[in-house]
């Protein structure tokens, strides 16, 4: 499995869209810095996924979202590939028995592709919207989230150079 984590709020950034020709379209921006992340991992092969929205992006998060993936598959061994972010290296990480970590080079997001679901989930829930609180956002988040199938993570995940590995 491939886990990483983003950062969703109350901030954003105009994107590109659509309107008649001749109009200059209205889009809302607002810079309140309010977030909450997403914690994620995904199975490019299957399409299985497992998502936990929570506050902070820490060890101590982590260690919340390993011991929900370890609940969430009790009779798998996870190989579970991240990035080298701090909370992924400390000393308080608890890393359940049926977890192992492995680390992609630094500074080389485009080796893991659940960068691609956080592009696809800001896309799909938070483009050109101003949102009036945090909990709204966190709503989106969750609707968002819920809406992705097993297919449509195969389809954003599964990569040929991974897909390989299991032929």
């Amino acid at each position: 499995m491939f886990q990483d984590e983003a950062g969703f709020g109350r901030i954003n950034k105009p994107k590109y869209c659509w309107c008649e020709k001749g109009v200059r379209p209205t889009v809302p921006c607002h810079h309140v810095r309010e977030y909450r992340y997403a914690y994620g991992a995904v199975e490019p092969l299957t399409g299985e996924s497992s998502f936990l929205v929570l506050p902070y992006c820490n060890s101590a998060c982590m260690n919340i979202f390993l011991k929900h993936l370890s609940e969430q598959y009790p009779e798998e061994k996870i190989v579970l590939c991240c990035d080298g972010a701090a909370w992924h290296k400390s000393q308080t990480l608890q890393i359940p028995e049926n977890i192992r970590l492995f680390f992609i080079p630094p500074y080389t997001p485009e080796m893991n592709p659940i960068e691609q679901i956080w592009k696809e989930l800001r896309k799909k829930g938070f483009r050109n919207e101003v949102f009036a609180t945090l909990e709204k956002v966190i709503d989106r988040l969750c609707d968002v989230i819920n809406g992705l199938s097993a297919e449509v993570v195969r389809n954003i995940t599964g990569r040929e150079w991974i897909l390989s590995c299991f032929d």
